[in-house]
């Protein structure tokens, strides 16, 4: 029987704090989510003192949930309660403007979209706790980017890695819809981000912290300091890969990105079409000149198997970024279908990937190449 909330909350009954109680008595914990195999929770101390004595506890919660039957991975963050009032009563427990545990209807107590601070330290910079940082790029919207990075992050949870997703693309952010999430995320303190979790995946996404229906109009050193915050306020928590959703082009984002952070690589997503490879070139060329390693093209909507009578064709041509590759002596990582079931799944927040029909079986191919070559 797979191990439910009540089975976590239980055990962790018999964690001890250190000032006294236990951490569910004390009303300590936050965002907890239990996803097959996989839980997630957050520990909120009352003050920032105090979380600095919650070390060992927090390790012991999650050596004891670890031990659970069913328990294949176990993700914990220790966090501080800030300065704003608990709430009253009749509330969910959840700090003023955090939106509860798993989200809510008041927005976050904190402000997404500044200027950009001064970075500490030389050159580009580590995000605490991720092992690997991969961007999903593309030269030109429409190619199916997003519709990429969401399945390979959640293919990637399938093969067991500890996986995020961050939703760059500023602009027109689609992974909120596609991965099926609408809350609005925690932020205990009003600077710490609390992600939320879908389908074994963290993730989070600009689109969840502003009004869905209102367009983002902000210069580039607004978005250069809303990608700051999305990478470095974020509890990520421990993840053997960060898979990053930057918007099309060659532009800001994608700059402050390569430019401020220790990147792993970049995938480049394209269409068979010569006017998509045009573009696509021009992503390959930007991350040559950021230096920016690229691992490998991925050819999208490669074929199309007619429902009816089972008959392959290729609207986009056939082969296009493949060939790119090879000139280019760059991975050729495979060829995703154009499937109708690939598109109702995005627009439903059920990417195919999580399942196991014929159409997800190259998004598991993929994810299973990356694993194999040391890249995710």
């Amino acid at each position: 029987m797979p191990v439910s909330r009540d089975d976590i909350l239980s055990t962790l009954r018999g964690t001890a704090l250190p000032d006294g109680g236990d951490l569910v008595s004390r009303d300590m914990i936050r965002a907890l989510t239990v996803e097959g195999g996989v839980v997630r929770f957050v520990i909120e101390a009352p003050s920032a003192e105090q979380a600095q004595t919650y070390g060992p506890a927090r390790d012991a919660a999650e050596a004891a949930v670890r031990r659970l039957p069913d328990v294949a991975q176990v993700s914990v963050v220790l966090t501080a309660h800030g300065p704003a009032a608990r709430p009253g009563p009749g509330s969910s427990g959840a700090p003023a403007g955090a939106g509860g545990g798993a989200g809510g209807d008041e927005p976050p107590s904190l402000k997404v979209g500044r200027h950009p601070t001064p970075q500490q330290g030389q050159g580009p910079q580590r995000v605490a706790g991720v092992d690997r940082i991969i961007a999903v790029a593309s030269g030109k919207g429409g190619v199916g980017k997003s519709t990429v990075a969401s399945n390979l992050a959640v293919a990637l949870a399938r093969e067991g890695r500890r996986v995020g997703l961050l939703d760059a693309d500023i602009y027109g952010p689609s992974q909120p819809r596609m991965m099926g999430v609408s809350q609005r995320p925690a932020s205990p303190d009003g600077k710490t981000i609390i992600p939320l979790q879908a389908h074994g995946v963290t993730m989070m996404s600009i689109g969840l912290m502003v009004d869905p229906d209102r367009a983002v109009v902000w210069r580039g050193p607004m978005l250069m300091g809303a990608l700051q915050q999305m990478l470095g306020q974020v509890a990520w928590g421990e993840l053997d890969i960060l898979i990053v959703d930057l918007p099309p082009g060659t532009g800001d984002v994608q700059l402050t990105l390569c430019q401020r952070t220790a990147m792993t690589g970049a995938l480049v997503v394209s269409t068979p079409q010569d006017v998509a490879l045009l573009d696509a070139r021009k992503a390959l060329d930007m991350f040559r000149t950021l230096k920016t390693p690229v691992l490998g093209l991925i050819e999208n909507m490669a074929v199309y198997h007619c429902p009816h009578c089972g008959e392959a064709s290729h609207p986009f041509g056939e082969g296009g970024v493949q060939a790119e590759a090879e000139k280019l002596d760059l991975p050729f990582l495979g060829a995703l279908p154009l499937a109708l079931d690939v598109r109702t799944g995005g627009d439903d927040g059920r990417p195919i990937a999580a399942g196991d029909t014929p159409d997800a079986a190259p998004y598991r191919a993929l994810a299973r190449r990356l694993v194999a070559g040391g890249m995710a």
